[in-house]
């Protein structure tokens, strides 16, 4: 062992002495090391006769570095500056890389948040950044990795991969006691409850209630809403009957907190899907290991649907 080495003090002696020399207190010192205050005092004993030297006068209610005190608190506390500094880097190196996903407003509050959880409890050190709004989100240009994204097979890139399709059936909160088959309530004492997206038809029930030849029965009300979730937080909350997207709504039916009024004719679905868009480039352990959790929910979810019907 190199000789000199030998001869250095221990590092828990220097830097008990660096903390009392930044505050001036033994007892502000001890704090910020979490040590008691005997402790650190025994600290800067051992220190002073391993130099052989006293490093601090001590006055009443107050200690002052000596002349070699102040000398090798100049050179220590640099030191440790720059190992705190080189130890954050070398620990912000290995960690975990954060995972950025973007998806639609309904998607992201209906189906992954109440199920993050289980994610984030095995995975505690995965930073998971999560962006929800209904405007697709350009992954390269914005450095997002993933996206959740809601559309017809053509308009889905190359690599994409497909989570679930679309499925319509009508879901209402227990509470309301209707009847299991959509056609045998009577329309005249209920509220729909209506997504105003123009741009997707198959969620209006006036588009959607015509193929079925139920466009003659007229409702009690209609409630609008500007953001999908609504609509479904309305029906939970009992306020009327709903649309609901099978994939984001199959967990809540399987709880019992939503029932799905079947139809006579069969079950309406949109030449829609989920998939997953990853972005190119910045691959990550963190990355695949979210990837491949959603991919298994996203194939429970589906094993979710076909046991209820709603496929």
């Amino acid at each position: 062992m190199d000789s000199a080495l030998a001869r250095l003090p221990s590092l828990d002696l220097l830097r008990g002495f660096v903390a009392v020399a930044r505050r001036g207190s033994v007892t502000l010192a001890a704090a910020d090391l979490f040590l008691t205050q005997s402790a650190v005092s025994r600290q800067i004993r051992g220190l002073e006769e391993h130099l052989g030297v006293p490093l601090f006068l001590r006055r009443h209610r107050a200690i002052e570095l000596t002349p070699e005190g102040e000398r090798l608190f100049r050179l220590a506390d640099a030191w440790f500056v720059q190992l705190a500094e080189h130890v954050e880097s070398l620990r912000q190196r290995h960690a975990e890389t954060p995972v950025t996903l973007t998806s639609t407003i309904g998607a992201i509050s209906l189906w992954l948040l109440p199920r993050l959880g289980e994610f984030q409890a095995a995975h505690p050190s995965l930073d998971v950044r999560v962006s929800a709004g209904n405007r697709a989100v350009d992954l390269e240009r914005e450095g997002v990795d993933l996206a959740l994204r809601y559309g017809p097979p053509e308009r889905a890139p190359y690599g994409a991969v497909r989570c679930f399709g679309e499925t319509i059936v009508a879901v209402a909160s227990p509470a309301l006691g209707l009847e299991a088959t959509l056609e045998d309530n009577d329309f005249s004492r209920l509220t729909l409850l209506e997504y105003d997206e123009i741009a997707q038809p198959w969620l209006r029930w006036t588009d959607w209630i015509r193929p079925l030849g139920l466009g003659r029965l007229k409702p009690r009300a209609r409630l609008g809403f500007s953001q999908y979730d609504q609509v479904i937080f309305a029906a939970l909350a009992g306020n009327g009957v709903a649309l609901g997207r099978a994939p984001l709504v199959a967990q809540l039916i399987a709880d019992g907190r939503l029932v799905a009024l079947k139809s006579r004719g069969r079950p309406l679905s949109a030449d829609y899907g989920y998939w997953l868009i990853e972005r190119r480039g910045g691959d990550s352990a963190s990355r695949r290991r979210f990837v491949d959790w959603l991919l298994e929910e996203a194939a429970r979810t589906r094993t979710l649907m076909d046991a209820l019907e709603l496929s």
